[in-house]
């Protein structure tokens, strides 16, 4: 059964954005925008909320037509064009590059998605990404610590009552200074 992993950058503090939207501290090098694409590429789908969607949306689909842009950019690309994609909104009509618009997180939709053959499914954003947590639809987490502390922002994890175990999967840090921490859910622990 394909996996849902929520694969999000954060500050050392915990966010994901500093107000306004500002994500300019992210320290996306090449050796970092490789390690996503060849990551993504083997995903079957991305799992995207509307304000994700739109910035990707904004960018990614002609890229690869600036002649100025590198291999890395010009492949990504492609990689997010190609990807089917999941919107899930209330208001947008309708989305673009292989994409559907979905309502509601409908727990029983998504274990249906999960049981389609493919690749494992990316969560991406912090307000879908709070309500599949909500409903305990998170497999794993692929959580890329940017070395810097944001003070306030939007957080990537909202507050919750209960307690979720994890186990490490893996752990790698870039020459950038990012460190990637990749943990499962570890439901035996809270037995």
């Amino acid at each position: 059964m394909r996996k849902i992993v929520l694969m999000m950058g954060v500050s050392l503090d915990g966010y994901i954005e500093r107000p306004g939207g500002d994500i300019s501290w992210h320290r996306v090098d090449d050796e970092l925008h490789q390690h996503m694409n060849d990551t993504i590429r083997e995903f079957g789908a991305l799992l995207h909320g509307r304000v994700v969607y739109e910035l990707m949306a904004d960018y990614w689909p002609t890229a690869d037509s600036d002649p100025d842009a590198d291999a890395i950019t010009v492949e990504f690309a492609g990689i997010w064009r190609d990807l089917p994609k999941i919107v899930y909104s209330r208001t947008l009509k309708d989305a673009d590059w292989n994409s559907t618009v979905v309502r509601e997180v409908v727990p029983e939709e998504v274990r249906a998605l999960k049981e389609q053959p493919g690749g494992d499914l990316a969560l991406g954003g912090a307000g879908i990404s709070a309500e599949f947590l909500r409903q305990g639809l998170v497999d794993e987490f692929r959580i890329y610590v940017h070395p810097v502390l944001a003070g306030r922002g939007k957080p990537l994890f909202p507050e919750a009552d209960a307690l979720t175990s994890l186990r490490l999967l893996e752990s790698r840090t870039f020459g950038n200074g990012v460190v990637l921490l990749h943990y499962a859910r570890d439901d035996s622990a809270d037995s």
